[in-house]
């Protein structure tokens, strides 16, 4: 007879006795983040949660709300819970959305909004009923994540104080709001005892954590930390593990977190929407610092640290955007040597004010400028990648198969950027970081050995 584990057994047992919830997330790292707060609150509570669809008494469905492709998808998922399922309940920046969900699935049980964990909880606990005696022993520390055990996302912020005309964020989201500096510290150290090798932080604007709180003092550790990026970033560099920010607005503040990458204590990378390099567009688009000098801030960025990594993202064919505009962004491209690149055609949003200017390039011409932005691109980050044959650097490994390791540089964030391919070196586990000799490149990534 097979040999059924302690843990398996458990599993078992709570799911003869316990309510069981299913759950499908959707959209972007901050709705991630979400459903793991709300995965944690269930377990915490003793729900079991359920890998399908037949097993759930009801299922959770987080969704996303800002593109009509990212509308569709949540429809879908939405209709697919109740078909195979028919008890749901739905959350995330769609049901921020008015009536659609409702309009659409009138059977569902209830729709909240995005970041209400508690409100979903009220629902779960109507429709089934909280265990008398919940298993908060089966919660980790570092709550339960929907990332690969070796990096996580760290969330320091809710909402935007920014009104980009092409974006609905801040009437989903509402403004900004800061965690208190405490308690992502404490998440963080939760995360790094629990083995977690790289932390991705993450919010709507990274840039202007502590603002809404005037930067007051908090307290970490019995010691005063304050609520601002670069202290931020000081207290979690003492954990030893990978820190990587995301969603960075070119603010000059942003120049104090530079030597901390220079000194090796969190990553070289910034990830930072430019969106085009246009100054009238950039207004029309209503971008916080359009005003800034982007290419000198971005040179002066690489003095401070010459190693570092500048992700971004833009948006082709904007409204008014014309030829001569977009050769601009080009001419940007060309300059400021972005090492990695993505691109997006302009995709009206539904309460957008960005739907009511003029001149909007057809969908045709918004896809192809888009393809050959990125074709641009592609010739610039070959080239990036070219230099770095013969280089020694350091990865992480993410996966191990029969046919090598796949691992990333602290150039690649995880999902959106490139990988590290290496052949053999099958000890290797995820979570591994491991010296390598870059010995190939293409276009996105690298091939090397192991040292």
């Amino acid at each position: 007879m097979a040999r059924v584990s302690p843990q398996k057994k458990n599993t078992e047992r709570m799911a003869g006795v316990s309510p069981t919830v299913g759950f499908v997330s959707l959209g972007c790292p901050k709705a991630l983040v979400d459903s793991e707060i709300i995965l944690t609150k269930l377990r915490a509570e003793g729900y079991v949660i359920s890998p399908s669809y037949e097993g759930a008494d009801l299922v959770v469905v987080n969704t996303c709300g800002f593109i009509d492709e990212a509308i569709d998808e949540s429809l879908d998922a939405i209709g697919e819970a109740l078909a195979e399922n028919g008890k749901v309940i739905v959350t995330g920046c769609l049901g921020a959305k008015g009536d659609i969900v409702l309009q659409n699935y009138p059977q569902v049980l209830a729709v909240t909004g995005p970041h209400a964990a508690d409100e979903v909880m009220a629902v779960v606990h109507q429709h089934l009923p909280q265990p008398h005696d919940p298993f908060v022993s089966l919660v980790p520390p570092q709550g339960v994540r929907l990332t690969p055990a070796h990096y996580a996302y760290l969330k320091i912020s809710e909402g935007c104080n920014h009104s980009c005309t092409f974006c609905i964020i801040p009437a989903l989201r509402g403004p900004l709001v800061s965690r208190p500096v405490g308690d992502v510290l404490q998440e963080a150290e939760n995360l790094a005892r629990a083995g977690v090798r790289e932390i991705l932080v993450i919010s709507q604007d990274t840039s202007a954590y502590g603002l809404d709180v005037k930067y007051r003092t908090g307290f970490w550790g019995g010691k005063p930390v304050k609520t601002r990026l670069k202290e931020l970033c000081e207290a979690l560099a003492q954990f030893g593990i990978w820190v990587r920010l995301h969603y960075i607005y070119p603010y000059p503040s942003v120049d104090d977190v530079l030597p901390l990458m220079a000194e090796g204590k969190i990553v070289p990378y910034l990830d930072v929407p430019f969106q085009h390099a246009n100054p009238r567009i950039l207004k029309a688009m209503r971008r916080p610092a359009h005003t800034e000098n982007t290419l000198e801030r971005i040179r002066h960025w690489r003095e401070i640290c010459p190693d570092l990594t500048i992700r971004s993202t833009f948006i082709t064919g904007f409204p008014g955007e014309t030829d001569e505009d977009f050769e601009e962004l080009l001419n940007f491209l060309e300059a400021a040597q972005l090492d990695r690149v993505g691109a997006f055609p302009y995709s009206p949003v539904e309460g957008a004010e960005a739907n009511q200017l003029p001149g909007l390039p057809s969908a045709k011409v918004r896809e192809d400028r888009r393809r050959q932005l990125m074709s641009f691109q592609e010739d610039i980050s070959a080239e990036k990648l070219a230099a770095k044959i013969g280089c020694e650097i350091t990865v992480l490994v993410d996966e191990v198969d029969d046919e090598g390791t796949l691992a990333r540089s602290s150039a690649d964030a995880p999902e959106i950027d490139g990988l590290v391919y290496l052949d053999g070196h099958f000890d290797a586990q995820p979570g591994d970081f491991l010296q390598v000799r870059v010995i190939d490149a293409d276009h996105h990534d690298l091939y090397a050995e192991a040292i």
